[in-house]
């Protein structure tokens, strides 16, 4: 399943099956010497020779799934874990077009994927020729970088091979991203009775073959920031900080340092890896329902914006409608970010580079009293919490948080968000908040628990919800493959319970029958089938129980049971009596 590290670097070899698996060989090698350390892979003839090359390569750890769909996943989790590129090896056809929800996700979060992507050559190509679909540019335009790779031949020199691989890990680095390399290999896919000699087709890459350095690797420059000119003006005025996505906890700390020494109050998102740090305002959803509160934020001048893509939607609708007399996001990925257009500075640079850039030489006192606002809410929250409930659950888990915590699309992104509290929290946490889709949930959670340091039995934490669950069914046959506890939180209220929560007319059963969507379905059967320890508690306290007792033993999948209207009365409930005080 897996390979070490090497390192030594060996020879590139010079013997190989046929003419494709040089190219595989170089293509692999060359990525490798750029810093890429996993492959995804899924079978395939057609893949044969860049599974052959990827099997025979000491430098990676190869990790395998059946299904194309929760394979890119996977990668995705893995990508994002590790914070290195993972290429993704599967077959022609439609193996191909599994990919592309992964792919979207990739382009949209700025993760670095490789696809190498076999096909057929030309002459097999719309001609009835089995398992042949339009591979060229299938992804559209999410690649930040694609190239159809054309059949292996002595006619084109190696070196064509390894600077395409340069100039697109090169354009992966300045935009993070998906790339796409389209690989046209003819038959004979497979080794005949003895491997061929190529050190002649070889012989022009000279000192190439036995170093450890890439062909020619591009400059890119390292990131900064500019310091702002008007930054003194900006940070004498009433500002509130707000946390987005923030991959990197390091990263998310520089942000929560920089609220306490301006004296700003923050926001912080669950994604932005200080959901849990004492100097967040960690019911701001919710406590967006009271008029008192949302006074209080309303004195604030200007925002400072650290990440995007935030869960709370009430805070959005904040952000969007106040009147700030300046608005600045930092981010480092290249995208605009701003689905409001109210932005007036966007910094393209990492949160730590902006605070190196802009020092606080002496902390200045808050200018809000947000948190006295808070404290009668967050005593609401508690009290609406305490039972067996989607709520309660959620709210227990952010208090029992052990290890890294993967959070799925729907309602279980949004409770984790409303309902956390100040505390040690999980050392990390991940999301696919790109395309927020709820497919490949669970294989996404696998490769995150996969990019964890080989010596750490780190714990990881999926949280997620019933039809989450069932898109991505097949991926529970990755979770044993794991060395390290994983525990599957899966929220089962029979169907699409987000639907109650939106105008969605009631009469005709319009409602029941076309958004929610009941199935009847429980996971226990899904858990034997996969070979994983499975728990149903009915109490608070035998939730708590059953995930110690998770965190300690191997893949374990706990079911919450729960009605199927309850989370959305919950929700409103609460709301009201928050209103109401």
């Amino acid at each position: 399943m897996s390979a070490s590290h090497v390192s030594a670097h060996h020879a590139f070899a010079s013997h190989h099956a046929t003419f494709n698996h040089v190219w595989s060989s170089l293509l692999l090698e060359e990525l490798f010497r750029l810093g890429v350390r996993d492959i995804a892979l899924a079978s395939g003839s057609r893949s044969a020779p860049l599974t052959m090359a990827a099997a025979a390569h000491p430098g990676f750890r190869r990790h395998l799934h059946f299904d194309e769909r929760g394979l890119g996943f996977m990668a995705l989790g893995l990508a994002k874990g590790s914070g290195r590129p993972v290429a993704v090896i599967m077959t022609s056809g439609t193996a191909v077009a599994n990919l592309w929800p992964a792919v979207a996700e990739a382009q949209l979060t700025g993760v670095p994927l490789i696809i190498l992507s076999a096909d057929r050559p030309p002459e097999l190509i719309d001609n009835g020729a089995n398992q042949a679909i339009d591979q060229p540019g299938i992804f559209g335009r999410y690649p930040v970088y694609q190239q159809n790779l054309p059949s292996p031949t002595p006619a084109i020199p190696a070196a064509f091979v390894l600077s395409s691989v340069d100039q697109a890990l090169a354009r992966q680095a300045h935009t993070p991203g998906p790339v796409h390399f389209n690989c046209m290999y003819p038959e004979p896919l497979y080794p005949g009775d003895h491997y061929l000699d190529f050190s002649d087709y070889l012989a022009p890459l000279g000192d190439w073959l036995h170093s450890a350095k890439p062909w020619s690797p591009w400059l890119v420059g390292e990131p900064g920031c500019p310091a702002q000119p008007d930054w003194d003006e900006l940070k004498g005025k009433r500002g509130v900080i707000v946390a987005g996505r923030i991959q990197d906890p390091v990263q998310g700390k520089a942000v929560a340092e920089l609220a306490d020494r301006l004296g700003w109050p923050l926001l912080a998102d669950l994604q932005s890896q200080i959901r849990f740090d004492d100097r967040n305002l960690v019911h701001t959803d919710l406590a967006l329902q009271h008029s008192d509160f949302v006074a209080e934020l309303a004195r604030a001048e200007v925002l400072l914006q650290f990440g995007a893509r935030l869960i709370s939607k009430r805070l959005g609708q904040f952000i969007k409608q106040h009147p700030w007399q300046d608005y600045w996001l930092v981010d480092p990925q290249p995208a605009r970010l701003d689905p409001d257009y109210r932005l007036r500075r966007r910094l393209v640079c990492d949160p730590a580079a902006f605070a190196a850039a802009h020092p606080i030489p002496h902390s200045q006192q808050p200018w809000h009293q947000l948190a006295a606002r808070q404290q009668a809410i967050s005593q609401q929250i508690r009290t609406a919490c305490d039972r067996f409930s989607e709520l309660g659950v959620c709210h227990r888990l952010n208090q029992l948080i052990q290890g890294q915590l993967f959070v799925g699309n729907s309602m279980p992104a949004r409770l984790m968000d409303m309902l956390g509290e100040v505390g040690k929290g999980p050392s990390r946490v991940m999301t696919n908040r790109g395309a927020s889709g709820i497919d490949g949930l669970i294989a996404t959670a696998y490769g995150f628990a996969q990019s964890v340091p080989p010596d750490s039995r780190e714990p990881t934490t999926l949280l997620l919800g019933d039809l989450s669950a069932l898109h991505d069914l097949n991926s529970l046959a990755l979770l044993g493959k794991g060395s390290r506890p994983l525990v599957v939180i899966l929220l089962n209220n029979d169907g699409g319970s987000i639907f109650r929560m939106l105008p969605v007319p009631t009469q005709d059963a319009l409602l029941e029958t076309y958004y929610c969507l009941p199935h009847g379905l429980h996971f226990e059967h899904a858990a034997a089938m996969f070979g994983l320890h499975y728990r149903a508690p009915t109490t608070l306290d035998a939730f708590e129980r059953d995930y110690a007792a998770a965190l300690k033993n191997g893949v374990t999948l706990i079911e919450i049971k729960v009605p199927s209207s309850e989370v959305a009365e919950d929700l409103k409930a609460l709301g009201a009596a928050i209103r109401g005080l």
